[in-house]
């Protein structure tokens, strides 16, 4: 059976989750999508010498912290294709708080070993924490400066991603040192995934929420602060980019022109480096397989400097 339809099975049989037929339509739509997320502790669990089935409780709980994470920034975001558009907030609400509860019944429920298993359930209940906060944050923050942006970006994004790489790495029996090890890991991915998201969602035709007022991804906020010939012009377009095609076509062009896409991805490359150098000391039994989820992130980088004559 094919991992998200057996994620989508097991989370049917949750206790009360069997009763809930419109969450269980949330999950499987999610799903059918087959988010490569999920997969994260798969491969952390593969890297030390685990294997798929070891880390389906990981992923079981890694997915529902996927989905009910995106199910809140939908609502925060206004986003019209959330599920709180049909739903409404309060029952979407609902529903997310629920998708918490039933990662931590994922982790309680495997077989990994008791003290394994305790650090799994503390690093769930964290990552919630944390990405509540950093929600809270980025709904609450205007952001003026890269110190405030990665603040928000590492209480926000970097607790998902950890989380992913530490608890699929003791599904696979590593020890608590080396799971925390590969949490590090996680959370240099997680900046890469920002930063990554950040250039697609600013270059992406029609305009993503990034742009509205008050909001601020990595190369937005690099043309804002700045000092490059175009900085006042851009601040004249960005009210109007959602709007008017024009307005957004000629403001992408500024975060070219003044180095902005540049910069991101020498941000990239810099934790991609990092990353190589951590798993190059990590006593990993398949270190190829982390290696490749990092080069999954950098791989459209590389193609693009290619292209472009330039070398990494």
């Amino acid at each position: 059976m094919e991992i998200f339809t057996k994620l989508a099975k097991k989370f049917s049989k949750i206790p009360n989750v069997k009763d809930w037929g419109e969450i269980q339509s949330v999950f499987q739509r999610a799903a059918s999508a087959k988010p490569k997320y999920w997969l994260l502790p798969v491969r952390a669990c593969e890297s030390v010498g685990g294997d798929e089935e070891r880390a389906l409780p990981a992923v079981l709980a890694t997915a529902c912290g996927h989905v009910g994470i995106i199910l809140v920034d939908d609502m925060l975001d206004a986003d019209p294709r959330g599920v709180h558009v049909k739903a409404g907030e309060a029952g979407t609400a609902n529903m997310a708080s629920a998708l918490q509860a039933a990662a931590g019944v994922a982790i309680s429920e495997s077989d990994m070993p008791s003290s394994l298993k305790l650090r799994a359930m503390k690093a769930v209940n964290a990552m919630f924490l944390a990405t509540s906060l950093g929600q809270y944050w980025d709904v609450n923050t205007v952001i003026e400066d890269e110190e405030t942006y990665w603040k928000i970006a590492r209480a926000k994004s970097s607790p998902f991603f950890s989380t992913a790489f530490e608890i699929g790495a003791l599904a696979g029996g590593a020890s608590l040192e080396v799971a925390a090890q590969i949490k590090e890991l996680g959370v240099i991915y997680g900046e890469m995934i920002q930063i990554h998201d950040d250039l697609d969602d600013t270059l992406a035709v029609p305009a993503k929420p990034d742009w509205n007022v008050g909001r601020a991804s990595l190369p937005i906020l690099f043309a804002q602060v700045v000092e490059h010939p175009s900085r006042s012009r851009f601040g004249e377009l960005r009210p109007y980019v959602c709007e008017q095609a024009s307005a957004l076509e000629e403001a992408q062009q500024i975060l070219i022109e003044c180095g902005a896409v540049s910069y991101c991805i020498h941000q990239l490359l810099e934790r991609y480096d990092q990353a190589r150098k951590i798993t190059s000391a990590l006593p990993l039994e398949k270190r190829d397989v982390m290696d490749a989820v990092f080069e999954d992130v950098t791989q459209p980088v590389f193609r693009l400097l290619e292209e472009a004559g330039a070398t990494p």
